[in-house]
């Protein structure tokens, strides 16, 4: 029972093994020494709560909050000893935001046990006692065989054990979990792809041994161990077997397969781990604030404390005759008295922290942060995306930006890929409309263009050469340079993962369908554009790859079909940065083509114009395309089964299986024939080059982070204007040493100081920066510093990261955002402090761990220059404004007890005191968060530079938060020494001759108070609506309204209730609406007349926008009523044309 408890809180796991063994169809052995693992079942819980732990984990949640702790002890305190106020005046504020947040919580945790319940409860068929069982999805267990159906989602992480093809192959898509939308292929193994039917399966003897779960969805290790005939066949398991949860089964009839992972314990589970919290920088100059308010709290309590004590030394005030102590009281402990006076003054004076500040940022958060959807400058019509919010936290982050991270691919780029050159066997060629025209002079060519019409059947004879053929070489060489140009197309048609789909058939790959169809019925998916590009380029030239099933892949040249029979795939990783596979031809021979970057391939090889290809490649790069080689190797048959027996052995490891399989593909991938390479180009993105320069005049410094070579990265960077001709570019690259390369960041920070240049740009490379990184953090990062711009490419995503995170914790604590689209761009992501995702073509992953999705790059100006700059406005004035209002509110407090002998007698009666900050001044502040435009929001982009106004969060810099807390304190004392001296002491307010007293001294402060906080969030005001009038004239109505029905009716439920006829009494005195409007003038006055100075003799850049936007407002507007009465002047003299030609014709 111990062990159960244990399990369910999480410390205790019920499997400890580093693998799992399943039998499959819970098919168990019977000989009695098999202990069963133990696996949770099906069920998908994403809520949080249940019924039953609601309560207590939501309120341990929220009082974790030191605010809200704060003010619980603040409301324990009241309770404990005898204060000046009431307990509701914490407890109910305190209850009202503790209620508003666990209401919303629990919504929304509401919301995912309905989601869960539908997911949970969704109708599978299971293979159990000889037939199929449907039952709901929560009950599939671990072992059970289940059966999808065509377009169904996968209710489980799936081992693929047959489907309806002879092969046992199927088509999924995996849009919902990484946003690819291409299909992928999933093989079974041969002993389980000839059971198609539930009987045929129910005769399956077999154990699968695999991994415990883990998150990466593209890493799986396992086998299969099948019994037929008393002999066990063992198979190796990969990714390429495993069907994930949520994954959807297309192109495939059914398909059946046995559950490894369950529930919560399924890789798609396993990725809901939300990511490490961000904090903005508005959130930590708040909680800042915090700090220094609470010690002005406790230092007023010690003064008032001290002075209380001061003043009771003399024994007439210590026991006047009027208030006698009890023998207790004077028996006391003078220590526990102290500390009892000290907490009774902390409570009185504990609404100057705000504790309604949090709920009101949190709404104004969550509400704002739909404008960003809302947006339609932001909306992709083309691709039908609007703009995304994944965290609303970091709204006011978007306008303090200093430094933006941008990957290049599908970034600043389309993701677009098209053919546009090649190079073979050391000739250069160009595409034009679907023929390769050489660029250099080629032998006995008149046109120098070649339309590829030559049979491809050089793997077993050269034969015919058509006439259109430009390759009139001499007869000793011509076959020779055919059978390269052949080679050369051959391997771009055959080393790549690109599927193929029909519109008119379900099946793929099966065999003769495709024989008949042309290439323009084929349509190729592949999860790398390059890749589509180039099997379609092949596919314009003349050699057509028609489809492949898990065993053979087959060619189309001239009408001709060939079958290739495939070997193996050696898939693509970052680490080799290529991609191999191994296939044996019609002929019987066995050929290993590779393809990749220049820099993994051209080490691999020893034969082929290795030095004419690497000099194309360079010119490829410098016109901005993307390049990768093609090479082969031909393998002897002694050479093959040496390499099928270690890839074997390799993908059959439990352990250390990628460790093998590297080194095994290290072993294979060598002594390569170079056969030439590619050039692909990937348009820039509209208004590019517009947004990059608009976030350079912003003071936003731009880096490009990249995995393109050197060539391709600097090309794109001066086509786009990251960098510029006047700039003067530096270089760290090719860096062999730590000694080498410190040396060379010394000249290059020496020439940054020497040359006269205005700005500079870095390029540095992948190998560079890791040892710039390793040793010389400090000497590098000096000299990007002071580089206007920064190019790295050759990046792995972990050194985006690590780059990322040097600025991040660099002197300054630069804001630093990361823009990207693929999933090598999440890491810098999220490391970066906004991460935004572009919903490009390289999947969601990008999209999904970012805190705001955008469709294009360009959208970014206006993420940035208006919203940032909106919402960063908005919540540093709510937050300066809380704190303002709140020293008006206690100020007067402490100033009431110099008048009272310290005796804790508040000013404010209690339920002022409560509805203060919830009702009385909220939504005023609330809507001007929301709405507010200081500057129109078409000025705001076409004027970058305004958002250097609010850069380093100079909102709230510390001298603008002492002169929002220095102009409460002077209200304050306005407030209540107006009130003092003008009302205090005047004994003819009432008509009856009777004075003032301590209730109507104290509303006259608050009515005050609440009509100048009211008004001055008014003259902060900019962008008027109906809503902004209704809140703000409204609220202060409320306030009247309210005070009159709560001072004028005896409330039966109220036990003693001072302010009855209180408010009645101060209106109807005329000195005292006098004093009212002479104190709200002379405080907003004083506010008035700085701000006009500071306009006038120091105006920001933002200033000067809202001058030259009201007189643009002012001179169109005259401009109107001009044209009105132009309009009319018309008008009347037609009319009065008219009527003449009306009595002309009567007449």
């Amino acid at each position: 029972m111990w062990r159960w408890v244990r399990q369910q809180l999480g410390f205790d796991p019920p499997h400890q093994s580093d693998t799992r063994t399943i039998y499959v169809a819970n098919r168990f052995p019977q000989n009695g020494l098999y202990t069963p693992q133990k696996f949770i079942d099906n069920r998908i819980i994403s809520s949080k709560y249940t019924v039953w732990n609601f309560v207590p984990k939501n309120l341990f949640e929220q009082f974790r909050r030191v605010a809200n702790f704060y003010f619980l002890i603040i409301f324990l305190v009241q309770l404990m000893i005898d204060t000046p106020t009431s307990p509701i005046t914490s407890g109910l504020p305190l209850f009202f935001v503790i209620t508003v947040t666990a209401i919303k919580q629990g919504y929304e945790d509401w919301l995912r046990h309905n989601s869960d319940n539908e997911v949970n409860g969704a109708p599978v068929y299971v293979v159990r006692s000889g037939g199929l069982v449907k039952t709901r999805s929560k009950n599939i267990r671990v072992g059970d065989i289940v059966r999808i159906a065509k377009d169904e989602i996968f209710p489980a992480d799936l081992v693929l054990l047959s489907s309806d093809r002879l092969d046992g192959s199927c088509h999924i898509t995996t849009a919902s979990l990484d946003g690819e939308t291409n299909l992928k292929t999933h093989v079974a193994v041969p002993e389980t792809a000839v059971l198609h039917t539930v009987a045929n399966l129910d005769t399956l003897v077999a154990v699968i041994e695999c991994q415990q779960p883990e998150a990466d969805l593209y890493r799986f290790m396992g086998r299969m161990i099948i019994t037929q005939q008393m002999e066990e066949i063992v198979r190796p398991l990969g990714p390429e077997s495993l069907l994930l949860r949520g994954a959807r089964l297309k192109n495939t009839k059914e398909i059946f397969g046995v559950a490894v992972y369950t529930g919560m314990e399924t890789k798609m589970a396993l990725n809901y781990k939300s990511k490490s919290q961000k904090r903005s920088a508005v959130e930590k100059s708040m909680n800042t604030f915090l700090i220094i308010y609470l010690i002005i709290l406790i230092s007023e309590a010690i003064i008032s404390t001290i002075l209380k004590y001061t003043w009771q030394a003399e024994e007439k005030w210590d026991e006047p005759w009027y208030n006698q102590k009890t023998e207790h009281q004077r028996n006391s402990s003078k220590i526990l008295k102290f500390i009892s006076d000290f907490l009774a003054f902390l409570v009185l004076y504990n609404f100057i922290i705000p504790i309604s500040l949090y709920v009101t940022v949190e709404m104004q958060k969550f509400l704002g942060s739909f404008f960003i959807g809302w947006d339609l400058d932001l909306y992709h019509e083309e691709s039908d995306q609007k703009a995304q919010v994944n965290t609303s936290d970091l709204n006011e982050e978007l306008g303090q930006v200093e430094y933006v991270f941008t990957d290049k691919t599908g970034t600043l780029t389309e993701n677009e890929m098209h053919f546009r050159e090649c190079s073979i066997n050391g000739i250069k060629y160009q595409e034009i409309n679907g023929r390769l025209v050489s660029e250099g002079p080629t032998p006995d060519s008149s046109e120098g263009n070649l339309t590829y019409l030559s049979s491809l059947s050089h793997l077993n004879n050269i034969s015919h050469l058509t006439s259109s053929s430009s390759f009139r070489t001499g007869p000793e060489n011509e076959t020779e340079l055919i059978k390269e140009h052949d080679l050369f197309f051959k391997a771009v048609s055959l080393c790549h993962t690109v599927q193929i789909s029909n519109v008119q058939t379900d099946g793929i790959g099966d065999g003769p369908w495709q024989s008949s169809l042309t290439p323009s019925q084929l349509e190729y998916y592949a999860s790398s554009p390059d890749e589509k590009a180039l099997v379609e380029a092949a596919a314009r030239i003349g050699i057509v790859f028609i489809g492949n099933t898990e065993e053979t892949m087959e060619v189309k040249t001239l009408g001709k079909l060939e079958r290739y029979k495939l070997l193996h795939i050696l898939e693509f990783d970052s680490d080799r940065r290529r991609m191999s596979v191994i296939v044996q031809a019609p002929s019987g021979e066995k050929f290993l083509f590779a393809k990749g970057a220049e820099s993994s391939i051209l080490p691999k090889c020893i034969g082929g114009e290795i030095e004419k290809t690497r000099i194309h490649v360079d010119e490829f790069a410098l016109k901005g395309l993307r390049t990768l080689c093609m090479a082969y190797r031909q393998l002897t048959s002694k050479e093959y089964e040496v390499i099928d027996r270690r890839l074997f052995e390799a993908r059959t490891a439990l352990q250390q299986r990628e460790e093998k399989l590297a080194n095994v593909f290290q072993f294979i991938e060598k002594d390569l024939i170079l056969l030439g390479a590619t050039a692909v180009e990937d348009r820039l993105q509209d208004k590019v080059r517009e947004t990059i320069e608009a976030l350079r005049m912003a003071g936003i410094k731009v880096w490009v982070l990249t995995g393109d070579k050197h060539e391709t990265a600097v090309s794109v960077s001066l086509s786009c204007g990251h960098f510029h001709r006047t700039m003067n570019i530096l270089e760290l690259i090719n860096q062999k040493s730590d000694s080498e390369c410190a040396e060379q960041l010394r000249q290059l920070a020496r020439r940054i100081t020497e040359d006269h240049v205005i700005q500079h740009g870095l390029v540095v490379d992948g190998t560079s920066l890791s040892l710039a990184l390793r040793e010389h953090e400090k000497l590098f990062m000096d000299v990007c510093r002071n580089c206007s711009a920064v190019l790295c490419c050759r990046m792995a995503p972990l050194q985006k990261a690590k780059v990322i995170r040097l600025i991040k914790i660099s002197p300054e604590k630069p804001i630093t955002l990361a823009v990207g689209d693929g999933a090598n761009d999440v890491s810098m992501i999220q490391e970066a402090h906004v991460g935004i995702g572009i919903m490009g073509k390289e999947g969601r992953q990008a999209a999904r761990n970012s805190d705001y999705a955008i469709a294009r790059f360009k959208f970014l100006s206006k993420l940035l220059f208006v919203h940032g700059h909106f919402y960063y406005i908005r919540i540093a004035t709510l937050v300066q404004y809380f704190f303002y209002k709140n020293v008006c509110f206690i100020t007067p407090q402490f100033l009431y007890q110099f008048y009272c002998l310290f005796s804790q007698q508040t000013l404010y009666d209690s339920v002022y005191l409560t509805l203060y900050n919830i009702c009385f001044t909220s939504l005023p502040i609330l809507i001007y968060s929301l709405l507010e435009q200081h500057v129109d929001p078409h000025v705001l982009q076409s004027k970058p530079t305004l958002y250097r106004d609010i850069s380093k969060n100079r909102q709230l810099s510390i001298k603008t938060f002492l002169y929002w807390t220095i102009l409460g304190f002077s209200h304050a004392f306005i407030f209540f020494f107006g009130s003092y001296f003008l009302m205090g002491k005047d004994i003819s307010l009432l008509g009856n001759g009777q004075m003032f007293g301590n209730w109507t001294f104290g509303t006259l402060v608050f009515t005050v108070m609440v009509i100048t906080v009211t008004v001055k969030m008014a003259l902060e005001t900019h962008f008027w609506t109906w809503i902004n009038h209704l809140v703000t004239w409204g609220s202060i109505i409320f306030y009247f309204v309210f005070s009159l029905f709560y001072g004028g009716i005896l409330w039966p439920f109220l036990g003693s209730q001072n302010m009855y006829f209180v408010f009645f009494q101060l209106l109807s005195s005329g000195s005292a609406w006098f004093a009212i409007i002479l104190m709200v003038v002379i405080c907003l006055l004083l506010d008035i007349v700085k701000k006009v100075f500071d306009r006038q003799l120091h105006p920001t850049n933002t200033e000067k926008a809202q001058m030259e936007e009201d007189k643009g407002s002012v001179s169109s507007a005259y401009e109107f009523a001009e044209s009105k009465h132009r309009g009319e002047d018309s008008r009347h003299l037609l009319a009065e044309a008219c009527s003449q030609q009306d009595s002309s014709y009567a007449y």
